[in-house]
């Protein structure tokens, strides 16, 4: 396959799941902002920090409204990180790799962006929010769909399953890092139906209270939570889930190219490191020092997939 196009897969991939994880940041502020009302600045500017889009947006507004925020985060072009953009950027790197992808995929890609053009066009209005966010995960699920449905699974398949998680780790590595001291409650509150709440929003940002619940019952504790959202095999949003996946799916394109690639030897490395981690020890050195160096390792696993099979050439 050609650089290029290897490159538009995994950069279709990355901006889709860029744009949900934006639509699942939003709800997730927006909740807890309901909660918290004496601190929903704080939470907003928490919110902006995980997306990256904080120095942006502080060049443009003095405050942090929620309804500046929210539009900010969904549908200002001028952001790079908002949904619209995200979706955009998508449905042109889409384009431009029409002949990779089945059709479905390429309609429901060019689907999305029409929709979301619509659903966008005009300033979101608090009480519609729930609805506007369930349309940005619902589009990109169908996308999800269609190529998980008629995708071949070869190298291009390979490439853009790399970019879904690679941004996938990146966004659940960010929001527990922002939003774990934020939210650690006051001593008064340890345990309280605050805390909880604060705790369970955090994982329906992920879509993972269920999950959670399954294997944790209804003890929703600080550790409990990063230790299911850092170190749980089996939940597709964990860092260990994706990590693995990201592995795998670097092991394929080394037998479908029958050679070995730097890239992948550092995915391994990285997989077998956090494998061999645990909860009490990743505490002890420091949660925000752990997902730092989790972050800076995937970034150079990014770069490294990109010179391995010449995105730019």
């Amino acid at each position: 396959m050609l650089g290029k196009i290897a490159g538009g897969l995994f950069w279709m991939s990355r901006y889709l799941e860029r744009s949900e994880n934006g639509a699942r940041l939003v709800e997730a502020g927006f909740r807890i902002a309901l909660t918290r009302s004496d601190t929903a600045s704080a939470e907003w500017q928490s919110v902006l920090a995980t997306s990256g889009a904080l120095a942006d947006y502080d060049a443009r507004h003095a405050d942090y409204d929620s309804g500046q925020v929210i539009d900010f985060l969904l549908r200002d072009t001028s952001n790079p990180a908002s949904v619209i953009r995200n979706v955009k950027a998508a449905r042109d790197n889409a384009r431009l790799v029409r002949t990779a992808l089945t059709r479905e995929v390429w309609e429901a890609t060019n689907e999305a962006w029409i929709t979301l053009q619509a659903v966008l066009a005009n300033p979101v209005k608090e009480q519609d929010l729930p609805n506007v966010l369930h349309t940005i995960r619902q589009q990109k699920a169908l996308v999800r769909g269609a190529m998980a449905g008629t995708m071949l699974r070869n190298d291009g398949f390979d490439f853009a399953r790399l970019g879904t998680f690679l941004e996938r780790a990146d966004h659940t590595a960010r929001i527990l890092d922002v939003k774990y001291y934020l939210l650690l409650p006051s001593f008064a509150q340890v345990g309280s139906s605050l805390d909880h709440v604060q705790w369970e929003t955090i994982l329906r940002s992920v879509s993972a209270l269920r999950a959670y619940r399954w294997l944790n019952g209804t003890d929703v504790s600080p550790v409990n939570v990063a230790e299911f959202l850092l170190l749980q095999p089996q939940m597709p949003r964990s860092l260990a889930f994706c990590s693995r996946k990201i592995m795998d799916n670097l092991g394929y394109l080394e037998q479908e190219y029958g050679e070995e690639s730097e890239s992948c030897r550092m995915a391994k490395a990285h997989y077998q490191k956090l494998k061999g981690s645990d909860i009490e020890s990743i505490f002890e050195h420091g949660l925000h020092q752990f997902v730092q160096h989790f972050l800076a390792d995937l970034h150079a696993i990014a770069v490294q997939i990109e010179r391995d099979y010449r995105f730019l050439e």
